[in-house]
């Protein structure tokens, strides 16, 4: 083993420690973490906001229904989660609890980037407690706001957090960035954007892929409420 390898195995065990050219180890493997996860999608579209996501059920005894990838978090915000999904229903629950909290408090939805601040924060916090480590989940957070304006969020490891117009986290990244940086227009419907999604899904998982397997929500413009999409629309966007 090389000297510096040797060196630099010592700040990978504790996530409050910098390595000497800056890195935190541990925060880096999270990241890691998500990218081998099963992809999930978000769009912004003229009329509203989607999110799909593939469950990959890997044992043909679990019952499909019963894995989920997409969440409603209140009746204008839904969620999606790829990485560790454990940590992801945790995140996920916290954020629907500060939603509840919001409403009885100020007797109104809760802003979704303020949502998105404050689950950030937490994931930020867990990246400088020792004994603690990072939360190995990526979430994207899609909803309607005041003004009825679509809006989606991505959440990383490091408590960072940033706003698309489409995006993907998970598995396959760089290819289905590629293809939505190439087929994403502003005046996309949610129809059409469900086709894009799913279809990506399916060019990039190639013989693995199953529509049964999809996971998907919208909430749109006009009535502002989260909706699981049904088998039956997923299966009309593959046509």
């Amino acid at each position: 083993m090389q000297p510096v390898q040797h060196q630099m195995m010592g700040y990978d065990r504790t996530s409050t420690m910098f390595s000497p050219d800056g890195r935190l180890l541990q925060v880096e493997y999270a990241k890691k973490a998500v990218k081998q996860g099963t992809p999930s999608i978000g769009i912004v579209c003229k009329d509203g906001v989607l999110l799909v996501a593939d469950k990959k059920v890997l044992d043909k005894l679990i019952v499909t229904e019963s894995v989920e990838k997409i969440f409603q978090v209140d009746e204008h915000i839904g969620a999606t989660a790829t990485g560790y999904l454990m940590d992801g229903r945790v995140l996920v629950e916290r954020a629907q609890l500060i939603a509840q909290q919001h409403r009885i408090t100020y007797d109104e939805q809760v802003d979704a980037k303020y949502l998105v601040k404050e689950i950030c924060n937490l994931k930020q916090a867990y990246t400088q407690y020792g004994g603690a480590r990072p939360f190995g989940i990526s979430l994207l957070f899609a909803s309607i706001d005041e003004d009825n304006n679509p809006r989606l969020f991505e959440t990383e490891p490091t408590g960072m957090f940033f706003e698309f117009k489409a995006t993907v986290i998970g598995e396959g990244e760089e290819e289905i960035k590629k293809i939505l940086e190439k087929e994403y227009k502003e005046s996309i419907t949610l129809d059409e954007g469900l086709k894009l999604a799913v279809k990506t899904l399916k060019k990039i998982l190639g013989e693995e892929f199953d529509v049964t397997r999809v996971d998907g929500a919208y909430l749109t413009v006009k009535d502002r409420a989260f909706t699981k999409y049904t088998i039956e629309d997923l299966k009309k966007a593959l046509k």
